[in-house]
């Protein structure tokens, strides 16, 4: 997950270090920031028109953040494989409105205070909220992953997604805090002591809270749709644009699930005022991804995590 701040000049450095398991797959990647309009077309990412390092070479790109929103990136060097393999991420940027001098009242007379932060910059505190989850969605499917080993050409049009993943977890590790441990799978390679999937998706609030779930979608096979019984969502951004008109009309929207596709992404704010403390549920009603990889004796897993609610 990348997080960063309206105004910041942000360089990254990718490394195509090569594969221990498949040295002779001398692939090519790059990383492409969907959806941010860059300055240049050799920072965008598709090897079309930028650039794709070889193994053992390294670029650095540049950018200048000046738009605010939800966004994600990705490998666009053959693409569907390698983000069905992993190569992808969060990633999102904070509003200038957050670093507003205290005391600042904005045109609607909200009183801005240091620490305050928004989704974009409103002008009027409209998207004021308390703290933010990002939600990553993704699926994949584990007979595509697994033929990488392979040497014979990958079976992309046998491809058909098994499991759900927010953050890259399934439920019940969507819930858990903590880094997950390394897959026993991984033990003595050099990886073996690194964590996997840093990133929790459990959702805490205070009562009367707002929350702001950054929500994104790399999925290369699936649309998906993301409900929250019990608390209303209010949709204020939708691929990382303030939803307001040119004449400034206000075209947020209440509703109570999201439907995105692939490189699609939303920002939703949950206010918990009035709402019971509790555990409620941000899940998929694509109900055969809510279980992990249809294991129904298993119990409920999937794309699914919980939001909990205590007691002011």
């Amino acid at each position: 997950m990348i997080a960063l701040d309206e105004g910041d000049e942000f360089y990254l450095t990718l490394t195509n270090v090569g594969m221990v398991l498949r040295p002779d797959l001398f692939d090519p990647h790059t990383v492409h920031w969907h959806g941010f309009p860059e300055a240049s077309a050799v920072f965008d990412g598709l090897p079309d028109s930028g650039i794709a390092i070889n193994m053992l070479s390294s670029l650095t790109y540049y950018y200048n953040v000046v738009e605010p929103g939800t966004y994600m990136y990705h490998c666009h060097a053959e693409a569907t494989e390698h983000m069905q393999m992993g190569m992808l991420g969060m990633l999102y940027v904070r509003p200038a409105q957050n670093q507003l001098p205290d005391g600042t009242v904005l045109g609607s007379g909200f009183v801005h205070h240091t620490g305050y932060q928004y989704a974009y910059n409103d002008g009027d505190g409209s998207t004021y909220y308390d703290k933010e989850v990002p939600i990553l969605v993704t699926s994949f499917d584990p007979d595509f992953h697994d033929a990488s080993i392979n040497v014979q050409p990958l079976p992309f049009a046998m491809m058909k997604d098994k499991y759900g993943l927010l953050n890259g977890r399934g439920y019940p590790d969507t819930v858990d805090p903590d880094p997950l441990p390394p897959p026993a799978e991984k033990a003595g390679f050099p990886s073996s002591n690194l964590t996997s999937q840093d990133e929790s998706a459990l959702v805490t609030a205070v009562q009367g809270e707002k929350i702001l779930l950054r929500i994104s979608n790399l999925s290369v096979t699936k649309f998906f749709t993301l409900a929250s019984a019990g608390i209303p969502m209010r949709v204020v951004g939708k691929d990382a644009k303030l939803l307001r008109g040119p004449d400034g009309k206000d075209l947020t929207y209440m509703t109570n699930s999201i439907t995105l596709g692939g490189g699609e992404a939303a920002d939703v704010i949950l206010d918990t005022t009035g709402i019971p403390p509790g555990t409620y549920f941000l899940y998929t009603t694509n109900l055969d991804f809510l279980v992990n990889n249809q294991e129904i004796e298993e119990g409920l897993g999937g794309m699914l995590t919980e939001i909990r609610v205590s007691a002011n």
